[in-house]
């Protein structure tokens, strides 16, 4: 294990990569579902309303004002 990491120090360039190829398979559903024009108006405001759950549930956990 600790060769593994010896050798991902050596690479910084795989490792952007790998950080890279995830957000691009992550991200590429959306954008297919950003082609469908109904679908256009649907998207951000789901993504809005998570953010806004997230960003209020983790407000009151830590009590920030």
């Amino acid at each position: 294990m600790n060769n593994l990491w010896k050798n991902i120090k050596k690479f910084p360039l795989f490792i952007i990569s790998v950080f890279i190829g995830f957000f691009l398979t992550t991200i590429q559903p959306f954008f297919k579902l950003l082609r469908n024009q109904n679908k256009t108006i649907i998207i951000p405001t789901i993504i809005v309303t998570i953010l806004l759950i997230v960003y209020n549930t983790l407000r009151l956990m830590l009590e920030i004002t």
